[in-house]
């Protein structure tokens, strides 16, 4: 039962660390939208001081116009592509308000508006940008090279771009597999949890499959291959990503979908309210005055802060809470879900395995300590998964261990070493058990398989002694979650795993979960998805690994569990737990719907601010101070009842009836 690690130690020299795959990064400022972003912020906050003090004109002027063409150039040469193609782009119409606001003296409220809008469009091209490094990045779990067996029985080191179906592969101790495929000869465990998201490594044998970038136990595997590597598992899952991640992003906050009519709207208005006076006698200098004063009272500033920050404010708390939302887009999304889909392992589960059982059989005149403290000293040297939670057990419990001599390990059976001159053995019952006396200890071992634990067999001198019951440990909070995420959807969260059916449905009753999907491979799980999607469901999935990617781009939202989530994960989700606290994920959809709830509330207050001014301004004359003032009011208004969520009582208590 040696692990993936012995086997990484022994293919390299004595004390070399192994390489890291190497990590591709987007640095921020490689960006040209956030170097923009930037430059436009630091003139800004350069000219405010100056131009609040009244410094010399030229001065802060000069600022002022530098703010605007390095924030706004960008945005306005992009709304000017998009009017070829008769779309009237919102940046384009804040280019314009915040350029008529200068145009009437208003130079600081247009260079705030130049500012915001680089910002936002700064923050998504990040976004953008590192998940596509993170896409890029899963490539480096699949080797570049493979040993080729050639016909006549040499080897040959080849790029496993060039291996054809049929080839046949050498995987050797601690190696990555090379390409999808079947095992022809040899045993091993294989980890396949960046796969299947399966918690151990996996005995495989002729017959049985393994997937490109797994890494191999202890023994040597020739492989067939059995799909081209541009098909294997792992590069499928790279595809689904950058699929779902196209398919999503689209995605654009509640305000922005009626932008194109309120846009033309407000262009044609605004021309309207210059032209007409204009052609019934009115002065140029008079009507250009109103026009700018209802382009600046008619401008979405107000609208824009009516969205903004609710959702920034609920993104701050939920961070102080150990919860990252990525966006205000994020924000907003998680409010809107329906259903919720939880990977098992890390997610669920700790994901790591402890000892939950002690069997000791009858006749053999040792106790639940003395037997652990057997299999402890003999798993001592190997650092196998399994093994480690027996020696953690032994620990656990104060047991002293006993130096184990002659240690041997088999894949897919077990280890072997003299303790106390006594021979023992640890390992798999299948391989263990396997002759008509052993048929009571087996029932004690179909006994623990049933309840959901992995079962391991203790042997003194070739007789069974013993039984371990090893499991992955539930989260404590993991049953109020579920029950939480029920309340708040009005559906029971779905089980979606690819560890073995058995396993799923005793940790699902634990929970309270009736739907279990176990088994799924990631595109498995993306298809899961892609059904409720089909059916009007907005879907939340959780996961933590790279398994789970596909889904978490597929869906409408998605979570990755951060203290062990996989890079891919992190970067894919839309949010990520950091702490690894399951009860903080119906806390945020909470917060996110009550986020919602004020979003709503400031657009109604916005557009009546909007509509007053506007109809003052059409009927009436509207002095500008005093449209300035309504609209700024407006805005302050607004900004502060979205300030609101900061405060901590804002965020929903996970022990608090969410329904």
């Amino acid at each position: 039962m040696s692990s993936v690690l012995d086997q990484q130690r022994s293919a390299l020299p004595t004390g070399a660390p192994r390489p890291a795959p190497p990590r591709r990064r987007t640095r921020l400022l490689a960006l040209p939208e956030a170097r923009w972003a930037l430059a436009a912020l630091v003139l800004f906050l350069l000219a405010l001081p100056v131009y609040l003090l009244g410094g010399p004109a030229w001065l802060w002027g000069t600022l002022f116009a530098a703010t605007y063409v390095t924030g706004g150039w960008e945005p306005g040469w992009e709304g000017l592509k998009a009017l070829k193609d008769k779309t009237l782009d919102v940046d384009l119409l804040m280019v314009v308000a915040a350029l008529g606001a200068a145009a009437i003296g208003q130079v600081l409220d247009g260079a705030l508006l130049i500012v915001i809008f680089a910002t936002s469009g700064a923050l998504e091209a990040v976004a953008t940008a590192r998940t596509a490094d993170s896409v890029r990045g899963l490539l480096d779990l699949a080797p570049t090279t493979a040993t080729q067996l050639l016909p006549d029985g040499t080897e040959e080191t080849v790029d496993t771009e060039q291996l054809a179906v049929g080839d046949t592969i050498l995987v050797r101790p601690g190696e990555r597999v090379g390409a999808d495929g079947q095992v022809l000869d040899g045993a091993s465990d294989v980890d396949q949890a960046t796969i299947t998201g399966e918690p151990l490594p996996v005995a495989k044998q002729a017959g049985d499959e393994v997937f490109a970038g797994t890494v191999n136990g202890t023994g040597a595997l020739r492989v067939r291959v059995e799909r081209d590597p541009s098909d294997s598992v792992i590069a499928r899952i790279v595809t689904m990503v950058e699929e779902a991640s196209e398919t999503k992003a689209p995605t654009q906050l509640f305000i922005e979908k009626i932008e194109q009519r309120y846009s033309i709207g407000m262009v044609i208005a605004t021309i309207a309210v210059f032209a007409i006076p204009l052609a019934f006698g009115d002065t140029l200098q008079s009507a250009l005055l109103r026009a700018m004063t209802f382009m600046i009272v008619a401008s979405p500033c107000a609208v824009v802060l009516s969205t903004m920050p609710p959702l920034l404010s609920a993104i701050a708390n939920a961070g102080r809470r150990g919860v990252l939302a990525k966006s205000a887009v994020v924000m907003e999304r998680l409010g809107q879900i329906d259903t919720v889909a939880l990977d098992k392992t890390g997610t669920l589960t700790e994901g790591t395995p402890h000892v939950t059982d002690l069997r000791p059989l009858p006749g053999n005149g040792l106790d639940e300590d003395e037997m652990l403290a057997l299999a402890a000293s003999a798993e001592h040297p190997s650092e196998h998964p399994l093994a480690r939670a027996v020696v953690a057990a032994a620990r656990e419990r104060g047991l002293s261990l006993t130096d184990a001599e002659g240690f041997t390990s088999t894949p897919g059976q077990g280890v072997t070493a003299t303790v106390d001159g006594r021979i023992i053995t640890v390992g798999a019952p299948a391989r263990l058990l396997d002759s008509a006396a052993h048929q009571p200890h087996r029932a004690v071992v179909a006994e623990l398989e049933e309840a959901g634990r992995t079962a391991v067999v203790v042997l003194r001198d070739g007789a069974p002694v013993g039984v371990l019951g090893i499991a992955d440990r539930l989260r404590p909070d993991a049953a109020a979650t579920v029950a939480a995420l029920t309340r708040l959807t009005g559906r029971t969260p779905i089980l979606l795993t690819g560890d073995n059916e058995r396993a799923a449905q005793h940790l699902a009753a634990e929970v309270g979960i009736t739907d279990v999907r176990a088994g799924l491979l990631p595109q498995d799980k993306v298809a899961a998805v892609k059904e409720w999607e089909a059916q009007g469901r907005r879907v939340l999935v959780v996961g933590d690994g790279v398994n789970d990617a596909p889904a978490l781009a597929a869906a409408h939202s998605g979570i990755a569990m951060g203290k062990a989530g996989s890079d891919l994960a992190l970067e894919t989700a839309d949010a990520v737990v950091v702490r690894d606290e399951l009860a903080t994920i119906p806390s945020i959809v909470q917060l996110s719907r009550t986020a919602r709830r004020l979003v709503m509330q400031n657009l109604a207050i916005a557009g009546a601010f909007i509509a007053v001014l506007v109809a003052w301004d059409l009927i009436g004359t509207l002095p500008l101070p005093l449209g300035v003032a309504g609209h700024e009011g407006s805005t302050v208004i607004v900004g502060l009842n979205g300030l609101r969520l900061l405060r901590e009582a804002a965020w929903p208590r996970p022990t608090k009836d969410t329904a």
